[in-house]
């Protein structure tokens, strides 16, 4: 019953996404890679109180360009810009080797937590709205 209750709020979630983004190309492939992600995680949790939550979400920001549409859009950019924004060529790639060896400390430290503080914003956000964004 359990798995069945799993499959059903991964479809509901997969759908609301997909109407959100109004089957938009890179943000469709990145919320499909995102859910998941979620749900193939170990040792995580189920919680339908949660995913309710998220699923009215997802319809709010479906309906209107309000600020539930705009949270979503800006999620969805980020997580897009996390994973693609690396060089493309190899030009690129070698320039990047060669001033990672001249890397100061400070920007050591600056790429290893450049996305920490987001990463606490979105948990925050999911705690006080009982969301599962993620």
């Amino acid at each position: 019953m359990a798995n069945l209750e799993i499959i059903h709020a991964y479809r509901h979630l997969y759908r609301g996404l997909l109407h959100a983004v109004q089957y938009s190309k890179p943000a469709r492939y990145v919320a499909c890679h995102q859910l998941r992600a979620a749900f193939r995680e170990n040792g995580a949790v189920f919680d339908s109180k949660g995913v309710s939550r998220t699923v009215a979400f997802l319809d709010a920001a479906a309906r209107s360009r309000g600020p539930e549409h705009k949270v979503l859009k800006n999620l969805l950019m980020i997580a897009y810009h996390r994973v693609h924004d690396r060089p493309q060529s190899w030009r690129h790639v070698n320039l990047e080797a060669n001033s990672r060896k001249k890397e100061t400390e400070f920007t050591k430290h600056a790429r290893a937590t450049a996305y920490k503080h987001y990463d606490m914003t979105v948990a925050m956000l999911n705690k006080s709205m009982g969301l599962c964004l993620r």
